[in-house]
């Protein structure tokens, strides 16, 4: 997602930021005009939400392929159109419990009779800066849990997803007036100035490059921040696995979307012995799913400079002595629809691109281990990842990864797949992000828990009052026995 100042003039700049102003004041005012809404007042916006989202889904589906150049529309489906409808449902049926005070205890030899409550209340106004990969997933995703904890939002769409915006800006005010939900177009400079608006909070998805420069403008008003990065996310396969099931897994993952996923896996560990029946598998794997380039089912890379930086990556790991394996027949890429087939890397060296930064693409290296413990020490010798895939039977064996390699978040013996479950909270760690969405932790992010002591008509603080005496002393010493 581009992050750059803005190449207009300092009209437009301003132009630029008085509508951005505009709308934050406009949804504040609503804010102090209503809240608290109500239980009814958030299903009534869930469902309005839902509704869109039924309502328009083959032309979301449509403008999507048409950002890309070419997507899968069942790949829209599946990962996108289906969590977010999902989704609301999910919220639906727990938002009642998740908005009720929480009970909680209070001292009674300092105060009794008190009582302690956790009240969720809304933030006020969510910031939300969505990327292109999974556009309507990671704007709706996120809404849903805005909504449900009572907030208004303002959402910036990624540049390459004009066509997708156009709908979403057409389409939205029929279901929300732009005092509740508005969008925004990025049309040069609008990213910088969306950033500095005193939000209440701001989500932003996307790269760690970016999310840093996101958090530094977000810092001028000290607000807080939701930062959901990527990362080179690792899958280690153990020698225990059935590799068979491991590569149908892994390979599925990685020619979803392309490889376009910040959670993919980026690359692959298998033990020595397993590499080259991997490969194997792979061949017969991956045609079969994907016969050819023009396939309907495989999706274009996003835009030029992304395919170039694709294309010059496999080359460098060539240079630097790398096997390139790929995985369908025919060219290895067409750059008219900007089309890369799968490819299997091996013996690309530390020094390579594809090491240096997340992959992003349909790209998967593959490096041999003879120790758990030397992956181990690799991987936490990088930054923390967003995600870990580990494959084994052992319990034993996961349990040690897992108490040893620090992620955002782990699918055991699958990839990617915990995303996608609506009741565990996703967000990473480190240089993979901060902060959680999806279930009750998503609800608790865009919500202040606001601590309330209710103090009762009799208090043991008045015999504690100066001018300070025998009867203080001897109140103190009870209460600090």
């Amino acid at each position: 997602m581009p992050f750059n100042a803005s190449t207009d003039s300092d009209t437009t700049d301003r132009a630029t930021q008085d509508a951005l102003t505009f709308s934050l004041e406009r949804q504040r005012a609503a804010y102090r005009a209503d809240p608290v809404p109500t239980l009814a007042q958030r299903r009534e916006d869930l469902l309005a939400l839902q509704r869109f989202l039924r309502e328009n889904k083959d032309a979301l589906c449509d403008a999507i392929s048409a950002d890309y150049g070419h997507r899968s529309k069942h790949e829209t489906l599946l990962a996108e159109m289906f969590p977010a409808i999902d989704g609301v449902s999910h919220v639906l049926k727990h938002l009642r419990a998740w908005m009720k005070p929480q009970r909680r205890g209070v001292d009674m030899r300092n105060f009794m009779g008190a009582k302690n409550r956790v009240i969720p209340q809304p933030l006020g106004v969510v910031g939300v800066i969505v990327p292109w990969n999974f556009p309507i997933n990671l704007a709706m995703v996120q809404l849903t849990y805005i909504f449900a904890a009572g907030n208004r939002a303002m959402v910036k769409m990624s540049e390459n997803s004009r066509n997708l915006t156009a709908l979403l800006m057409e389409k939205m005010p029929g279901y929300f007036p732009p005092e509740k939900l508005q969008f925004f177009a990025e049309t040069g400079g609008v990213g910088v100035a969306f950033s500095q608006l005193p939000f209440d909070h701001l989500i932003f998805t996307g790269s760690g490059q970016t999310g840093r420069s996101v958090m530094a403008a977000a810092a001028k008003n000290l607000c807080p921040v939701t930062l959901e990065l990527g990362g080179k996310a690792p899958a280690i396969v153990c020698e225990d696995f059935p590799l068979k099931l491991a590569a149908e897994r892994t390979l599925f993952v990685k020619c979803l979307n392309a490889g376009q996923i910040c959670t993919t896996v980026d690359h692959l560990w298998l033990p020595h012995a397993s590499i080259e029946p991997y490969v194997a598998l792979a061949k017969e794997i991956v045609p079969a799913r994907y016969p050819s380039l023009d396939s309907p089912d495989y999706t274009s890379i996003i835009d030029e400079p992304s395919f170039d930086r694709l294309i010059a990556a496999l080359d460098d790991a060539k240079a630097h002595g790398a096997t390139l394996v790929q995985l369908i027949p025919g060219p290895a890429f067409d750059r008219a629809t900007r089309k890369i087939a799968p490819h299997i890397v091996l013996g690309a060296p530390q020094e390579s691109a594809l090491w240096q930064r997340e992959i992003f693409g349909p790209i998967l290296p593959i490096r041999g281990y003879n120790k758990l413990d030397d992956v181990i020490a690799f991987i936490n010798a990088g930054d923390r990842p967003l995600a870990l895939y580990p494959f084994s039977e052992n319990k034993e064996t996961i349990q040690h990864i897992l108490d040893h390699v620090m992620s955002g978040g782990v699918s055991v013996n699958d990839a990617l797949f915990h995303v996608g479950q609506h009741d565990l909270p996703f967000g990473g760690v480190g240089a993979s992000g901060m902060g959680h969405y999806h279930g009750k932790e998503g609800f608790d992010t865009f919500s202040k828990l606001r601590p309330v002591f209710y103090q009762a008509r009799f208090s043991s603080l008045k015999f504690i009052m100066p001018p300070y005496g025998k009867l203080a002393d001897k109140v103190l010493a009870f209460m600090t026995k």
